[in-house]
């Protein structure tokens, strides 16, 4: 084969794998928001029965915060497997356990039917999704970085980025086009149920996706047993710990404002401000739209300035519109909150795009699936896992939206900080120790 067509041959590569990790990142990502969108509008009822209904919002936002808890530990233990016998195996493993899941979720009695029992098979099934997406995130970008073009990774790197608005889009879809077929009463009390079950579909299709791609070559020049690690997650914690921290720092302000937009601003505005759920549905779709066409744009945009330069601008945009948010909202005036909406996605596409590639280059080769995994997820946690519980304890305690918007505030300032204390090399822009060559061990 001649150097043009390796280069072609790896060309086709690199788009196949970015395909498999947008739709398999996609399939996983509905099924998250797909529980999510349930635990604004249908669990508190379902599964929580109480008669202040900010009490059953509050329970149910709780359980979606069980399944970010569980996301670090999916992120290590997937992350181990994922660096100690490749990324292409682990990320099959991790579509099967998010995907029977969430059909086991669409299976399971309410509580007028089993008691206590359900909210715990709810939240049990909700802790194994987390793990099963907590391996991944991690995969879908560290395969996408190690076949991508080393001048267009970020590019390549929002492809699995781009399967959270569509994975969005495509729950709320289902919600909302189940709730207009069937009627609000008909989805809340067994309708709800649908969208669930139809993920056993769609594990199949991203079973098919998977299984064509090839393993990184990267990592298979690594899989020699004189570098690879046996323990990657004790090389994590011993000598990246650090790394993990910053990496943490940076993802936080970005999760937390996207969580009150995606999942809590449902609630809010169903039970608080009375406006219409349809609405909202609309409107965070919208939004997600806007998030999803906009990434491969701000992709090429970093490949040209930089990821963290991009970053850094977009964290600035972020900070300013978290102050606006629900206060816009509070208003009531529809045309003016869709618009808001759809600005939101132009927003969070700005720095989610760059956000997977800076943070798997912040990690060497060896342990990158472990060490990504482990940062985004905790990031996550201490970022959207407990924001829509934060924020409904925050509105039951004050009864005012501006606690909220205090505290995404206060969250953001602490993500830009952390963004503006990393260097060129940190992000893979110089000469970093994530992508010099690995060394082999002494035996």
């Amino acid at each position: 084969m001649t150097p043009t067509d390796s280069r072609t041959s790896g060309s086709h590569q690199a788009r196949r794998v970015a395909w498999a990790a947008f739709i398999g990142s996609t399939i996983e990502w509905y099924d998250f928001f797909l529980y999510a969108t349930a635990a604004a509008l249908v669990f508190n009822a379902q599964f929580f029965p109480s008669a202040d209904p900010a009490v059953g919002s509050i329970a149910a936002f709780g359980t979606l915060a069980a399944g970010f808890v569980s996301r670090p530990l999916g992120g290590l233990v997937m992350g181990h497997f994922g660096d100690r016998y490749g990324r292409k195996n682990t990320l099959i493993a991790s579509l099967l356990i998010m995907g029977l899941c969430t059909v086991a979720i669409g299976l399971i009695p309410t509580y007028s039917a089993i008691g206590v029992a359900a909210p715990i098979l709810l939240t049990l099934m909700r802790v194994i999704q987390g793990i099963g997406l907590g391996g991944e995130w991690g995969g879908a970008v560290v395969l996408t970085l190690e076949h991508a073009p080393k001048n267009r990774r970020g590019l390549y790197g929002a492809a699995p980025q781009m399967g959270v608005p569509a994975g969005l889009i495509a729950a709320n879809l289902a919600v909302l086009g189940l709730t207009r077929a069937l009627g609000e009463d008909a989805f809340n009390s067994w309708g709800w149920r649908i969208p669930f079950l139809l993920s056993l579909l769609l594990i199949a299709v991203g079973m098919y996706l998977r299984l064509s791609i090839e393993e990184s070559h990267a990592y298979s020049e690594l899989a020699e047993p004189a570098v690879r690690q046996k323990l990657p997650v004790a090389e994590v914690l011993q000598e990246h710990w650090r790394s993990v921290l910053r990496a943490c720092f940076v993802v936080v302000g970005n999760s937390s404002v996207a969580y009150v937009f995606m999942t809590y601003v449902l609630s809010y505005g169903k039970q608080t401000l009375h406006i219409d759920a349809t609405f909202l549905l609309l409107s965070v779709i919208g939004g997600a739209v806007m998030w999803l066409v906009s990434a491969p744009l701000w992709g090429q945009l970093g490949d040209r300035w930089g990821l963290r330069r991009l970053f850094l601008v977009g964290g600035y945009i972020r900070v300013a519109w978290a102050l606006a948010f629900l206060p816009v909202v509070d208003t009531g005036n529809k045309p003016l909150i869709f618009v808001f909406m759809l600005s939101m996605g132009l927003v969070l596409s700005m720095t989610h795009a760059s956000v997977g590639v800076m943070t798997a280059l912040m990690f060497p080769l060896k342990i990158r699936y472990t060490g990504s995994s482990a940062a985004y997820q905790i990031g996550s946690l201490l970022g959207g896992g407990i924001t829509p519980l934060v924020a409904a304890s925050l509105m039951k305690a004050t009864g005012t939206s501006m606690s909220i918007t205090l505290y995404i505030l206060a969250v953001g300032l602490i993500s830009l900080a952390a963004t503006k204390g990393l260097s060129r090399d940190d992000v893979g822009e110089g000469v970093s120790a994530a992508e010099r060559e690995p060394q082999p061990q002494k035996v």
